[in-house]
């Protein structure tokens, strides 16, 4: 939450959105992040797009960013899908770098070596590319599309 004399009085002609984002004069942003011991603000990720895996709380960041360091992928992008078990297990989905071999088996071993079992994708599907807006963000809300 944040509130300043500049901050945006409401959405144009949407009272409802207006209402769950600005109250008391906080706006909502819906963002998540961490303050370190010299005050430094960390974004971790959107509350939105938290994924919970048997009640722990994934940030799709965090888990991008720990595919990304293996040695064949080119980008990554995870979403949370529905799981009798687990409530949400992470799918990722992996570009890789051009002319490097990469099955899913073998990136799932690799990622329980590097990240918590929670983390830890369910499903991998390749893609030759990201869905993303034209300053590269992913559209992750599309990935649920991508079969």
């Amino acid at each position: 939450m944040l509130r300043s004399p500049g901050v945006f009085k409401g959405y144009w002609n949407n009272p409802e959105g207006t209402a769950r984002t600005l109250r008391n004069g906080w706006v909502h942003t819906g963002d998540m992040g961490s303050l370190d011991a010299d005050g430094y603000l960390t974004f971790t990720g959107r509350i939105k797009e938290m994924i919970k895996v048997s009640g722990y709380p994934v940030f799709p960041e965090e888990v991008e960013g720990i595919l990304v360091k293996h040695p064949a992928v080119a980008q990554a992008a995870v979403i949370g899908v529905p799981d009798a078990t687990k409530g949400e297990v992470v799918r990722a989905f992996i570009v890789r770098k051009p002319g490097r071999e990469l099955d899913a088996d073998s990136l799932m071993a690799w990622a329980r070596d590097n990240m918590s079992a929670c983390k830890v994708p369910r499903e991998v599907r390749f893609v030759e590319q990201l869905p993303a807006t034209g300053a590269g963000k992913v559209l992750r809300r599309l990935l649920r599309d991508l079969r």
